[in-house]
This record gives structure tokens, C-alpha cells and sequence, in this order.
């Protein structure tokens, strides 16, 4: 039921629209506000309205007239609803971040009215909005199995190896390139620096897997990563280990070949494989091994040849081993917290 601002005084009324305004500013959602005030959903985008058009004593409940904003209340509340719950790919554009330029292109092409990169920026933060790093989903990615993987399925297999005392390692593979670069650079001022790089381009594969408890396993191959090359990384994977392993990857067909099934079969329970859901990398804290070597090992050396490169990702790997405490701190993101007990 909501309330009728109607009735309330000048001071009450100013104060509802501040505290409104201030929420919003603060992060709530605007329809979460007017829900929680009692207030409609018009009269709390026509608050950011005011407040944006003449700031904090515009929402004076004594003041009246004054001229009008450029965007009124159903303008901000096609914004936030436009930024909040649409892809840009959705409305023609070719890159799928939200930039201030685009949300400047999709107000002017909607109401004609240009505003500035640094207005349009203001703009967002007066609906609560901020720019933030986005978390990647493929579109293929079904959210019910992912739920029932978090809910039932992680859960089962904790216990069960819990039961059996055994470790639970997240395995992955990846590619490195000696093109990869990283971070920033030095240039001229309004000039975009351009990273030059050669033809003769040269890779490596590794295959490795982290724990919770902080351990990392990694295995280097130059070709690619079949199902014959992940049977001799799981090898590796069980020398010297006296507990049972309970390896958990995503479904490549290396991963789910019949050869890897019989041999885990043929450890007499030394070794279970499991599979993550489709499309679902977040949920693996191994991708953090790969995001951890690009960007802090290959993305920031100069390397001439093979050797160099497999010596720089030996070393990086084998000092990160050395590192139980940023091991576990993979377990830790949003998406890989489910895995770190």
C-alpha cells in the first residue's frame, strides 16, 4: 500500500525526497526505494530528475516551477532501465560494455538531447549506477544447471570426499602465445601507443590443477591437449599422493574420452572425474592460474624464442607453487567462494 506524500508537510515531504535520492545515489535500485517509501515509481524518477537539473534544494517541497530538466522523470527511468537490463548488442551497437559515448548515443537518439561524456557520467552515478569489471557468461550458459551444480551437486561431491578423505583438485587447460600483452605503457600524450609484434608467433599448452588447501600441479606439452595428454598429466597427478583425487573439469572431449574413463576406472577409486556444467568457466578457480600467468608472466616479458617462453611459464608456475596463501585466494572470488571449503 503506498503512502500519499500528499499529506505530508513541507519539511516531511523535502526529507522523503532527499533520503529517496540519497539511496539511490548510495546504489539501491529506484524502484527498490519508491517500494520501500510507499512512493510511486514516477514521483522517485521525477525526484533524480529535479535533483539532477538543480541539486539538492531543487527537491525543496516549497519551491515550484523553475525550468524544466532536459531529462524528466521518464527519461531517467528509461536510462536505468535501458543500461541496467539490456546488452548494447541488443541496440545495434558493436561492443558489449556500456560507455558513457554509447549511452550518450542511445539518449540522443531517443530524446535528441546531447550531453557530454563527463554529464552522461554523472548522470549514471546520480541513478546509483558506477563502472565496474563485468563478469563474462556465455550465452549458452544454462543458470538452472548452475544452480543445481552449487546446490546438489558441489555439495555431494564435498561430502563424498569428505567420507573417503580424499582431495578435491579444479583442473583446466590453456594456451599461451608470445604475443600476449598486458597492463600499461609510456606514450605521448593523446596518442594510443601501438604494440608491434612479428609474424613469427610461437605457443605452448599446459594443463594444471589448484586446491583449496593451496597446491598447484601443472604439465607443459607443445601440441595439443587430447585425450592421451590428460591421461599422463592425471599420472602425474597421482604420484606421491596417498589419498584419493577427486578432479573436477569442464567438459571437453579430452575430459569425457572413453580411454580417460577406463583409466580412471582402473585405479580402483584412486582417481573420480567430474564434470562442471556447460559453458560455466567462472566456477573454475584454475582459470585464476592462467588469468595469474598472462597477465603478471607473459603479458609483461620480452620473449624471442620457445625456450625463452617455457622458461618464463616454468618459472612463473613453479614460483606460484611456492605461494599456498595466493593459491587459495582463487578460491575466494564470488563465482569460486562455493569451492573453498
Amino acid at each position: 500500500m503506498k503512502s500519499d506524500a500528499r499529506r505530508l508537510d513541507h519539511r516531511g515531504l523535502t526529507e522523503l525526497r532527499k533520503r529517496a535520492v540519497s539511496s539511490v545515489q548510495n546504489g539501491e535500485s529506484p524502484e527498490v526505494v519508491a517500494r520501500v517509501l510507499g512512493v510511486c515509481r514516477a514521483s522517485m524518477y521525477n525526484w533524480l530528475a529535479r535533483y539532477r537539473s538543480g541539486g539538492w534544494h531543487s527537491l525543496d517541497a516549497r519551491k515550484r516551477g523553475g525550468r524544466p530538466p532536459k531529462l524528466d522523470g521518464k527519461a531517467m527511468r528509461w536510462v536505468y532501465k535501458t543500461v541496467t537490463m539490456k546488452n548494447p548488442l541488443q541496440l545495434k551497437f558493436k561492443f558489449a560494455l556500456w560507455t558513457t559515448g554509447m549511452v550518450a548515443a542511445v539518449i540522443y537518439r531517443r530524446f535528441g538531447v546531447r550531453l557530454s561524456r563527463s554529464s552522461v557520467s554523472r548522470l549514471l552515478n546520480q541513478l546509483g549506477l558506477s563502472a565496474q569489471r563485468p563478469l563474462w557468461r556465455a550465452y549458452q550458459q544454462d543458470p538452472e544447471a548452475v544452480q543445481k551444480w552449487l546446490d546438489e551437486e558441489y555439495p555431494r561431491i564435498r561430502r563424498r570426499a569428505r567420507r573417503r578423505k580424499a582431495l578435491i583438485y579444479f583442473g583446466d587447460e590453456a594456451g599461451v602465445r608470445s604475443d600476449h600483452h598486458a597492463g600499461t605503457t609510456w606514450g605521448k600524450r593523446g596518442q594510443t601507443p601501438i604494440v608491434s609484434s612479428t609474424g613469427a608467433r610461437f605457443g605452448l599448452n599446459l594443463i594444471s590443477a589448484v586446491s583449496s588447501r593451496g597446491a598447484l600441479r601443472f604439465m607443459i606439452t607443445k601440441g595439443r591437449v587430447n585425450a592421451q595428454v590428460f591421461i599422463e598429466f592425471l599420472k602425474r597427478l597421482l604420484v606421491g599422493t596417498e589419498a584419493p583425487i577427486f578432479l573436477i573439469v569442464d567438459g571437453h572431449p579430452s575430459h569425457k574420452a572413453k580411454c580417460v574413463q577406463r583409466f580412471a576406472e582402473a585405479q580402483d577409486g584412486s582417481l573420480e572425474i567430474f564434470i562442471l556444467p556447460p559453458y560455466s568457466p567462472e566456477l573454475n578457480p584454475d582459470e585464476y592460474v592462467w588469468n595469474d600467468l598472462k597477465n603478471n608472466a607473459i603479458g609483461r616479458q620480452v620473449l624471442h624464442s620457445p625456450s625463452d617462453m617455457q622458461k618464463a611459464v616454468v618459472s612463473h608456475l613453479c614460483r606460484l607453487q611456492k605461494l599456498p596463501d595466493k593459491v587459495r585466494s582463487f578460491f575466494l572470488a564470488p563465482t569460486t567462494a562455493y569451492a573453498a571449503s
